[in-house]
């Protein structure tokens, strides 16, 4: 049986002189799609490009005194590398000054025109240089600039060629009625049909007043449009001219994701021109939102446009990657902080995801010497991780059908989550200790790797280079690549007395540190964090914490291996402590009551996921309990086996 096709497209980008973190957005989302789909084990073409024509590229050119192919080029080539750095999947990059392009954009003109869709005229109205569109009086904002990037706009009188858009406006209206999903999000769709409500007047599709584009079949004085011209590009990589097979295979395209600013080009004059081809509607445009930065919309002149390359070697495509598509729901503005990227990294992906990898195959080793040994029945435990493992999986794949990215990643944390709290509820630190207790401990290091081996599949579509590290930490057989939906659909995939791999960090945390800020800045912190005090005070008792803040705390039971002083400093000792599933060094402050052999084998209690911090040259992983009354200090002793939880 054939495979089922699936074909999406992200805008073919202009040229600009600087790549921002938006361009990395569209195009992440749309190779997570992508990558899903042949996880889904679809036949999946996935295009993205450039469109180099234009009178705004030719005037950039004309100011540096090269020829626009010369001002393009470099800027093409720093998309490709972009692309490369972040592990784009793209089956083709389509640049609009090809040859194949041009042909295939002369030969939809010359059958529009023959089917009495396109006549010439004469141009007298409003046009916007940057944005490459055509404006009538009534569409202006309120200063009478363009609707949608507000620059003044230009009075252009010049011969010209007109596609009958107005034709096809009532046909267009009606098929986004019949087809909810046609246009997305809603937002959007009613957006369109308030601005074909509007009247749509036929659309000027020539320029005569430079010469940097496709020349007009039936008359070289004139070049085409630039949108008529961009938007073809969808049509010639799946081979609309001279591969009628690649084209009944992937056309109508399942998805445009495109930017909101430039929804009405795909949804409007894009459908009118495949009506007068008589070729079927693409099932989808997806417009999603903009980027924002720390809350302001990002700007050359306010100088907070965010360099992509720049945080790649910085903290690395994937972390980049997860952060865009897990902070922002698809459709929404969303806001880029660096703050909120390093959080992001610190506890969802080194913490949650890079600790679970790490304890797992830290206790497969120490436990039962590296081999994941076969599982035989289920206690409730189990039943209930395994239970959470498949609806985790169906919900994964329902959300990422339907563009439901932000979701499906945050229900896959969700399930990281839970396998974590499983290690907590079954203690493979305790079961070690027992023989008669051997199965169940390998019942539950089976059950971890199974969770990994599950969720390296879940984030392949968003994090492909981490999804593939974690498979060969596991030495699953076989590559990431190789993997399908079907696989992890079904619980057990992991081969009983497989030998793990070696445990390597995935994320390192990142340690931050304070910078002194100016004082009118500090300042308005100052004054920000007193306000969000009162009103917390407001609206809880003084000293009180919810539940929730407490279930926060993790609290473990640990036995003290090592104890020294710490240089210079009366009052702090260093800890090596064993937690059951893992060794770690921690800073306390309790050298004038205890003396560190005293503290050798005592099974204290700490707080087991406070955030790392460097004290005295020590970076300390965690914080002993300890009880005080005046100067006395006593640590919190507890007969309970290393790693238990204290609840």
């Amino acid at each position: 049986m054939d495979k089922k096709s699936f074909y999406i497209t992200t805008p073919i980008y202009y040229p600009s002189a600087k790549l921002h973190i938006g361009h990395a957005y569209c195009t992440t989302i749309a190779d997570s799609v992508a990558r899903f789909h042949r996880l889904a084990d679809e036949e999946v073409f996935f295009l993205t490009g450039s469109d180099e024509h234009g009178q705004k590229i030719q005037q950039k050119a004309e100011e540096q005194g090269i020829t626009p192919i010369e001002y393009v080029n470099p800027i093409v080539a720093g998309f490709q590398n972009l692309w490369k750095l972040l592990n784009i999947s793209n089956d083709d990059f389509i640049r609009t000054t090809e040859k194949r392009h041009e042909k295939v954009v002369q030969e939809v003109f010359r059958r529009i025109y023959a089917k009495g869709d396109i006549y010439k005229g004469a141009y007298t109205g409003l046009y916007c240089t940057p944005c490459e569109s055509y404006w009538t009086e009534h569409q202006l904002d309120e200063n009478g600039c363009c609707p949608d990037c507000h620059r003044p706009v230009q009075e252009v009188s010049e011969e010209a060629y007109f596609f009958k858009i107005s034709k096809y406006a009532h046909r267009l209206l009606k098929y986004i009625e019949e087809n909810p999903d046609f246009i997305q999000p809603v937002s959007r769709r009613n957006e369109m049909i308030n601005f074909i409500n509007q009247g749509m007047e036929d659309l000027c599709i020539s320029r005569t007043s430079f010469d940097w584009g496709i020349p007009v079949p039936i008359d070289d004085k004139h070049v085409i449009y630039v949108w008529f011209d961009a938007l073809t590009n969808y049509l010639t990589p799946i081979g609309y001219l001279d591969d009628p097979e690649k084209f009944q295979k992937f056309w109508p395209a399942n998805i445009h994701l495109v930017g909101k600013e430039i929804v009405r080009f795909h949804s409007i004059i894009w459908p009118c021109i495949l009506m007068a081809l008589d070729l079927p509607l693409p099932k989808q445009v997806f417009g999603h939102g903009w980027l924002v930065v720390d809350g302001t919309k990002m700007s050359k002149s306010i100088g907070n446009v965010v360099d992509p390359i720049g945080l790649i070697e910085e903290f690395g495509a994937d972390a980049i990657r997860y952060f865009l598509l897990r902070e922002i729901n698809l459709g929404q503005d969303g806001n880029f902080s660096r703050d909120a990227l390093i959080q992001r990294i610190n506890s969802d992906l080194a913490n949650d995801l890079g600790n679970l990898l790490h304890r797992t195959l830290n206790m497969v080793g120490k436990f039962q010497q590296g081999v994941v040994l076969a599982p035989e029945g289920r206690s409730e435990i189990d039943a209930s991780l395994i239970e959470d493992a498949m609806s985790t999986v169906k919900t994964f794949a329902d959300d990422m059908n339907n563009m439901k990215i932000s979701h499906a990643i945050k229900a896959v944390w969700a399930f990281i989550s839970r396998a974590n709290k499983y290690i907590d509820e079954t203690a493979p630190w305790a079961l070690a200790k027992d023989e008669s207790k051997k199965q169940e401990l390998a019942n539950t290091m089976y059950n971890l790797v199974e969770a990994l081996r599950v969720i390296s599949g879940l984030i392949y579509p968003y994090m492909p280079t981490t999804a593939g590290k974690l498979w060969q930490q596991l030495n699953l057989p076989g590559t990431i690549e190789e993997l399908r939906l079907a696989d992890i659909e079904k619980w057990g995939g992991t081969p009983a007395n497989m030998h793990i791999g070696q445990a390597q960090q995935l994320f390192p945390r990142i340690e931050v540190e304070k910078v002194e800020q100016p004082v009118k800045e500090a300042k308005n912190k100052s004054e920000k964090q007193k306000s969000k005090k009162d009103k917390q005070k407001e609206s809880q008792p003084e000293g009180e914490i919810s539940i929730d803040d407490f279930a926060k705390i993790q609290l473990r039971v640990a036995k003290v291996l090592e104890a020294e002083a710490v240089p210079k400093a009366d009052k702090l000792l260093k800890l090596k402590i064993d937690l059951g599933d893992e060794q770690r060094e921690l800073v306390s402050g309790i050298a004038k009551q205890y003396k560190p052999e005293e503290l050798v084998g005592k099974n204290v209690i700490v707080v087991a996921n406070l955030k790392a911090a460097k004290i005295r040259g020590v970076v300390s992983h965690g914080m002993v309990l300890a009880a005080s009354a005046g100067d006395d200090l006593k640590l919190v002793t507890v007969d309970m086996p290393v790693g238990s939880v204290v609840r």
